[in-house]
């Protein structure tokens, strides 16, 4: 994934969607050991990057992980992120017992009325000083 940033699981995500970036903050509140990085899909390093690793990637506008050479999606990426968080979070990886594409019908149902939903803003989010080396550009 490129020689400037250490290989950490790589979250990408919406970034002008309001509960993407919520959900942004809410992972960073809860990963104590700043186990993820960050990059908004609008960027060119995450366009470069994910259209290499899977050419369905580029169609994705929600939330992505990049772990260990693997690309999860949707309800997958969500469980694969909580799983990795401080407690009681890891306790919904066990909804992955339920087949992907029943979870994918919810997930892809509130992905779907985001927008209308939680609003969007006209730029991606920036992030503070102390949060920037989490976020690849």
């Amino acid at each position: 994934m490129g020689t400037n940033h250490p290989i950490k699981p790589i979250i990408f995500f919406d970034g002008v969607c309001n509960l993407c970036n919520q959900s942004v903050l809410f992972v960073i509140k809860r990963d104590k050991k700043a186990k993820f990085n960050f990059a908004p899909l609008q960027s060119a390093y995450a366009q470069q990057h994910l259209n290499n690793l899977d050419s369905t990637a580029k169609e994705l506008n929600s939330i992505v992980l990049y772990k260990n050479g693997r690309v999860y999606k949707r309800s997958r990426a969500v469980l694969e992120i909580a799983l990795r968080l401080a407690a009681p979070w890891p306790l919904l990886f066990a909804f992955v017992v339920i087949p992907a594409p029943l979870r994918d019908l919810v997930y892809d149902w509130i992905a779907r009325h985001r927008y209308k939903w939680f609003g969007k803003k006209d730029e991606c989010m920036i992030p503070t000083p102390q949060l920037k080396s989490r976020f690849i550009a």
